[in-house]
């Protein structure tokens, strides 16, 4: 037997329930339109869904479905998770950049390092929440700090992009450790200047040295490295053009979501 509930709901398999999934707490709605489609892959016809985007309240209800007994046992495994990981993503970025006050670009690129079948969700529900996926726009380079240590140093590393033909036109993003490794990528034609240290006073050091050496204006200055939210006020009272979220945003918790009943005819 494929399915114990073949039998347990054969008695009542002509019967049409119509359920709901309603959220236990407020936050903002994401991958609702795969959860449709997985609700409608599973012969449910939906009656309501949320709009992708949309601020909840707690009890709220996001998606309403009709169909027999054994697809309504389904969608209970399968849709909530569908919409309470992504929503709950989307609710932390929202958070981060309501925080942000305008004053920092917030971005999050932490969902690169995550397994491949989850990073177009991640990417949706930071967009939804608000934010940006990518630290800047394509078409663009990104030298990671292990990617300047093999290739031998901000110059080094900056002067190799520099003489690859196909990146031509392309920004260059960089990540530094230092005031004086900031001003040595912007004086070598960096875009973007990445202090990655989780150290505000790194990132307020480079902003003083860059200022000194009359390069600020030619770069926009980032800041990561385990950034909370409680972090926000600090930051927006830098010298600071972006903000990158990694955990806090990838690894929000769940939006609590649960299938409530509404009728069986």
């Amino acid at each position: 037997m494929s399915d114990p509930r073949e039998l347990i709901f054969s008695r009542i398999a002509g019967r049409t329930v119509t359920a709901a999934i309603v959220t236990t707490e407020p936050g903002i709605m994401a991958n609702v339109e795969r959860a449709v489609s997985a609700a409608e892959d599973l012969g449910l016809a939906v009656e309501y869904a949320v709009a992708e985007g949309k601020p909840v309240s707690a009890g709220e209800e996001v998606l309403r479905v009709s169909g027999a007994p054994l697809a309504i046992a389904a969608c209970d495994e399968r849709i909530p998770g569908m919409l309470a990981k992504p929503s709950g993503i989307a609710t932390a970025t929202r958070a981060f950049v309501e925080q942000a006050g305008g004053q920092l670009r917030v971005v999050s690129g932490a969902w690169k390092k995550l397994p491949s079948s989850h990073k177009d969700m991640i990417r949706s529900a930071i967009t939804i929440g608000g934010a940006e996926p990518r630290i800047a726009q394509w078409p663009f380079v990104y030298l990671d700090k292990i990617f300047v240590e093999m290739l031998g140093g901000v110059r080094a590393s900056l002067a190799e992009v520099a003489e690859q033909t196909p990146l031509a036109g392309h920004r260059r993003v960089i990540q530094v450790t230092s005031a004086a490794a900031a001003c040595e990528a912007a004086e070598c034609g960096a875009d973007i200047v990445f202090v990655d240290t989780g150290n505000p006073a790194d990132v307020n050091a480079a902003a003083d040295a860059l200022r000194q050496a009359g390069m600020r204006g030619q770069v926009e200055l980032a800041f990561g490295g385990g950034v909370t939210l409680s972090d926000l006020p600090v930051l927006r009272e830098l010298d600071l053009d972006i903000v990158d979220v990694g955990r806090a945003i990838v690894d929000a918790d769940l939006l609590d979501m649960r299938l409530r009943m509404v009728r069986t005819r």
